[in-house]
C-alpha cells in the first residue's frame, strides 16, 4: 500500500535493534484517515472471505481493528488483554506471548464468551516481526474452535521470520507494507515489491 509506505518513509524513524518507530501516525498518534484506507485495502484483499469478528491484541492493534471493522460490515472487534482486571469474569482463553518491542513476556486473555466455536475470525495487528503475538492469538483461536479467515498486518518486517513462517503454515497473510531492510545509520528503508 503506497500511502502507508510513503508515510513510513517520511515519518518513520529507524533505530538500533531492528526497531521502526512509526508512532506519529500508526501506534501512538493515530491517523484515522490512514486507518480507514488500510481497512478498505484489507476488505479488498479479503473480499469474499467470511468474517464474523476481528481479533487483535492490546494496545496498538485496537484502533486499527476498530476502523477496519467498518469495512467488514461493522463486525465486532475483540482484543486480547495483556493484564488482569476485576472486570474480567467467567472463563477465559489464555496464552503467553513474548513482545519483541517491550522485550518481555505477557499472559494474554480473551473471555470465552466473545469467541464462539465455528466463527470466522480475521486477525489484524500493527506489526509483524517474529510472530510471537500472532502465534499467541492463533493459539487462542485454536482453543476457541474458531476458523482464522486471514491475518491483516499494517507493517511486516520481512527480514524477520514471522511472516515467512505464517505463510508456510498456510495462513492467508496480507501485510500492507513489507520492510525488507532498514539501516539505523542512514535511516534508509527498503520495501518489498508486492
Amino acid at each position: 500500500m503506497k500511502e502507508l509506505e510513503d508515510r513510513i518513509l517520511s515519518e518513520g524513524i529507524v533505530r538500533e535493534g531492528d526497531v521502526l518507530k512509526v508512532d506519529s501516525f500508526l501506534n501512538h498518534r493515530c491517523d484515522t484517515q490512514l486507518y480507514d484506507h488500510m481497512g478498505a485495502e484489507w476488505a479488498r484483499l479479503f473480499a469474499g472471505e467470511p468474517v464474523d469478528k476481528i481479533l487483535t491484541i492490546e494496545a496498538s492493534g485496537i484502533g486499527i481493528a476498530c476502523v477496519a471493522a467498518r469495512h467488514f460490515g461493522n463486525v465486532p472487534v475483540v482484543f486480547a488483554r495483556k493484564t488482569e482486571s476485576i472486570n474480567l469474569d467467567g472463563s477465559q482463553y489464555r496464552t503467553q506471548i513474548h513482545s519483541y518491542t517491550h522485550g518481555r513476556d505477557y499472559h494474554v486473555i480473551v473471555a470465552k464468551r466473545f469467541l464462539t466455536p465455528g466463527e470466522h475470525v480475521l486477525i489484524i495487528d500493527d506489526f509483524l516481526a517474529n510472530g510471537c503475538a500472532l502465534n499467541g492469538l492463533l493459539q487462542i483461536c485454536e482453543d476457541a474452535g474458531v476458523s482464522v479467515t486471514g491475518i491483516g498486518i499494517a507493517v511486516e518486517k520481512g527480514f524477520q521470520p514471522g511472516g515467512k513462517s505464517l505463510r508456510e503454515r498456510g495462513y492467508h497473510l496480507e501485510s500492507l507494507a513489507i520492510v525488507d531492510s532498514m539501516d539505523p545509520a542512514t535511516g534508509k528503508i527498503t520495501f518489498r515489491e508486492q
